[in-house]
């Protein structure tokens, strides 16, 4: 008789059905036990049932405990949440900076664009004037080519899976023989503590280059990155002109960026 696989073709479907249960079950009650499994799973052996636990503990899932099993805590993540996450986030705010931002261009300027959902806003309502645009995100590169007036330059290097953005040695050498009237930059964090972060080593160092050779610094954020720290730092306050963000700030990081002497922009 043919037996029932799941998808993936790993187990018989019942046997991943059944595991995927008890997998839910951990996650909102944070443990299990055998008792209570076999009262949801009447026909199956309690010896069946801690095989399955035994499957979750090797998935790094469970903990088995005595009499059932506990959900394995996860080590905190600094990553940034991947791009195709992160685009849709609070969207009607990026998209009300990134349109605040727009008086900042002008016919001629040398401008560059971070990588991000944020920036990729900006790249989506960019004038078709002639500008000469630069970026770490091919993305935003495609975006911007939709304007027939704009030139288009994209640094080189490694792209990163989490946020689409190019960077190493060879972006950094890039950044080094140009020159920039006007950087967008988004962050990932701002806090009183780590000043701008975000998660990628590589990327930090990239930002910070450009931040160096620019004339005018403008940094896009979201009232989500407030109050957040991501692992590497790569601005101050003092390093840029203007905050572009949404709501106003936490008093603490108003006074911050007002002592610095820049900007910020409430839209």
């Amino acid at each position: 008789m043919k037996t029932d696989f799941n998808c993936e073709g790993l187990m018989p479907k019942m046997t991943f059905e059944r595991v995927e249960k008890i997998k839910t079950l951990l996650q909102e009650n944070g443990t299990v036990t055998l008792h209570g499994l076999q009262e949801i799973f009447p026909q199956v052996t309690s010896m069946t049932l801690r095989r399955d636990l035994e499957r979750l503990e090797k998935e790094g899932v469970a903990i088995k405990i005595r009499g059932g099993a506990k959900a394995a805590a996860r080590e905190p993540d600094t990553r940034e949440p991947v791009y195709s996450l992160r685009v849709a986030k609070n969207i009607e705010a990026k998209l009300k900076i990134a349109n605040r931002a727009l008086p900042f261009l002008e016919t001629g300027r040398s401008v560059y664009l971070d990588s991000g959902s944020t920036i990729m806003c900006l790249a989506s309502v960019l004038p078709d004037i002639k500008l000469m645009v630069m970026t770490s995100g091919p993305n935003i590169a495609l975006e911007v080519l939709k304007s027939q007036r704009a030139t288009v330059n994209i640094v080189g290097g490694l792209i990163s899976h989490d946020n689409l953005s190019i960077s190493g040695k060879q972006a950094l050498d890039f950044i080094k023989n140009i020159n920039i009237d006007i950087a967008f930059i988004a962050p990932s964090g701002f806090s009183i503590k780590d000043g701008f972060t975000c998660g990628n080593y590589a990327e930090a160092d990239l930002k910070r280059s450009v931040i160096k050779k620019a004339n005018r610094v403008i940094m896009l954020m979201d009232s989500h990155k407030t109050e957040k720290s991501l692992t590497y730092t790569f601005a101050s306050p003092k390093d840029i002109d203007t905050l572009i963000t949404d709501t106003a700030l936490p008093k603490a990081l108003q006074r911050a960026l007002t002592r610095a002497g820049a900007e910020t922009i409430v839209v």
